[in-house]
């Protein structure tokens, strides 16, 4: 990876022997609507995202994204220094998340902290529900397959407190070592070539517990990774701990911070900031993975290749025009609207109720979010509008930012951006569920 210059807020920079990383930041709860305020936290990813499209022989590279001539304005890009930027198309050195993509799933232990029970029973607290998580939010684009070549525990050849693996640990050298000694374990059994990317689940008794700390991690499109069969492992995520708070949940709900690791191999940046889920709340998986099941936003869907251009529409001429929305669980339809303000930000449009991964949605309508692809991951590059602002929401579900809850527009409700001359209208909502909004740009 490329040394990236320094930019106030943005976190540490990586020097030319040490790839780029983020730090990861504690998470703090806020708006929750729980009597007992909860400490919860998720992990953060690792990468430039600034690298050149190295296909592995599993089929994975640079992400397929659906777009016309109509759909080139909204096509909005980042400056070179950001990292995991939200802009579109998504470049090289992700893994893709169309089409068949295979999972290298490990459990590893340590000498100082050996893997309780069956190493299996760890892998079924993310499995098969991971694979029908990504089955549902790419309305069946992405088969998702984790396989476990080594099925029992992968012991380390060194005890876990030797490694150095603490939050915000870098790459190097903790992780580096780790990386080395998991391929040299594993390589007896496994190619390495067979798969797009790697799933390290960690023995939950090694490190802190996940209220105290998150240690989970991705280090995606590092093609300074050590190299197995050929091929840099360079797109892994680790997950440590249990996120079990004690309300019940955690069976339905604790597999969701694979998906959420997942997401940034693929290319997603976190959502979530220092002030915790106050910037999306918990209309996308990159902002929450905590607590009830929710979905990507529209915007995530059309990086990864889920969407097609027909199912797109952008906003980017004067004057007025109305559009048709149909609800983002659903499959078929159209299911997003752009307004670009610039060729580095703009506004998206679309249509969330309850249905599909979206369990949690309370008030159904029309949301809108600002997205800059020239913000960093972790830093807010998405912004989502509350209609409702200080409302408390409407969400009693534990764990999810509350107060974003009812952000949706309802027909007869309107957003307006008077400075950049943009206003969004919900005209009317159908029988079948349909949307129609009214957009307004000078």
């Amino acid at each position: 990876m490329q040394p990236q210059p320094e930019r106030p807020g943005a976190g540490r920079r990586g020097t030319p022997q040490e790839p780029l990383r983020r730090h990861i930041r504690r998470r703090r709860a806020a708006g929750l609507a729980c009597v007992t305020a909860l400490t919860f936290a998720v992990s953060t990813s690792a990468g430039t995202g600034h690298l050149a499209p190295r296909p592995s022989p599993a089929g994975a590279g640079p992400i397929s994204l659906a777009r016309t001539p109509a759909l080139a304005p909204c096509l909005i890009t980042a400056g070179a220094a950001v990292q995991m930027s939200e802009g579109v198309p998504t470049t090289g050195g992700y893994a893709r998340a169309t089409g068949t993509v295979r999972a290298l799933t490990l459990m590893i232990d340590f000498s100082d902290a050996r893997g309780h029970g069956k190493a299996q029973d760890r892998f079924r607290e993310f499995f098969p529900q991971t694979q029908e998580w990504f089955r549902t939010a790419s309305y069946g684009r992405l088969d998702y397959r984790a396989e476990t070549p080594v099925p029992g525990w992968l012991r380390m050849p060194k005890p876990f407190r030797s490694y150095g693996i603490e939050r915000g640990a870098p790459f190097d050298p903790g992780y580096r070592e780790l990386v080395q000694d998991i391929v040299a374990a594993a390589d007896p059994t496994v190619d390495f070539r067979a798969y797009d990317l790697l799933n390290v689940l960690v023995t939950p008794n090694a490190g802190p517990s996940a209220l105290d700390t998150v240690l989970s991690v991705t280090f995606a499109g590092n093609h300074e990774a050590p190299v197995a069969d050929g091929v840099p492992v360079a797109n892994a995520s680790f997950v440590y701990s249990r996120q079990d708070d004690g309300s019940g949940s955690y069976d339905r709900t604790g597999y969701r911070v694979l998906p959420h690791e997942n997401g940034h191999v693929f290319g997603l940046p976190d959502l979530y900031t220092q002030e915790g889920g106050g910037a999306v709340g918990h209309w996308d998986i990159m902002s929450e993975d905590w607590g009830a099941n929710n979905d990507l936003l529209g915007w995530h869907k059309w990086k990864l290749g889920w969407l097609d251009a027909d199912q797109i529409g952008c906003a980017s001429a004067p004057g007025t025009r109305e559009y048709a929305l149909t609800p983002l669980s659903e499959r078929g339809g159209p299911k997003l609207v752009f307004v670009p303000l610039n060729s580095r930000a703009g506004y998206a449009v679309e249509l969330r109720t309850r249905g599909g991964n979206d369990e949690a949605v309370c008030r159904p309508g029309i949301l809108v979010y600002k997205v800059d692809a020239n913000i960093d991951t972790g830093m807010g590059p998405v912004r989502v509008h509350d209609s409702r602002r200080g409302s408390g929401g409407c969400t009693r579900s534990p764990n999810v930012h509350a107060e974003l809850s009812d952000a949706p527009l309802v027909p007869g409700e309107t957003f307006e951006d008077a400075e950049r001359g943009v206003r969004v209208s919900v005209v009317a909502a159908d029988p079948e569920g349909t949307y129609r909004v009214r957009i307004t740009r000078k």
